[in-house]
């Protein structure tokens, strides 16, 4: 459906006579209830066939087509760009930048604990209280946090210092 179709059908909404129609035909069923003469009504109804709003059943009566604003809907709709199998499981893990609750599945769990390892800029030294604080943003359990990353070497330790050691690296 083309940009036209929709200007069509706007430039119809805008006029007052074939709104009355429409309102009518919507609220009464019949076209007679907008108040305007006979020709005006027919030429509006015209109009309102034109674009795709209304039509005429076998027996006379005018309908409204309610599926044309359907379509016009679906034709203006942009596609949802489809998420990455990773970007599905933060998405289902994270709320508010949070975690609802630690992967318990190693392939989710190693998704969610790399993007929690890009908080850590690599070659930087942190203490440990540093490395909890930044966690703690994460969950409450800060320290099983720590251990997962340290023990999927996404974060070295020595003597109570941190360094990231793994994880993919932003460019």
């Amino acid at each position: 459906m083309s940009d036209d179709a929709i200007k069509q059908v706007l430039g119809l909404l805008y006029q007052e006579d074939t709104l009355r129609v429409l309102a009518a035909l919507v609220l009464n069923g019949v076209p007679e209830g907008s108040g305007l003469d006979g020709d005006a009504t027919r030429r509006a109804l015209d109009r309102l066939e034109r674009g795709g709003l209304i039509v005429r059943e076998d027996d006379g009566r005018w309908q409204v087509r309610r599926a044309r604003f359907r379509e016009l809907l679906h034709a203006t709709a942009k596609p949802v760009p489809s998420a990455s199998p990773e970007e599905k499981v933060l998405q289902s893990f994270l709320v508010e930048g949070r975690l609802r609750s630690i992967p318990s599945k190693r392939d989710k769990q190693l998704i969610v604990l790399n993007y929690i390892a890009q908080v850590f800029e690599p070659g930087v030294r942190y203490s440990e209280k540093e490395v909890n604080v930044a966690l703690r943003a994460f969950h409450d359990d800060y320290a099983a946090l720590r251990r997962y990353l340290v023990d999927d070497q996404l974060l070295s330790r020595e003597n109570n210092v941190y360094w990231r050691s793994g994880g993919s690296v932003e460019p």
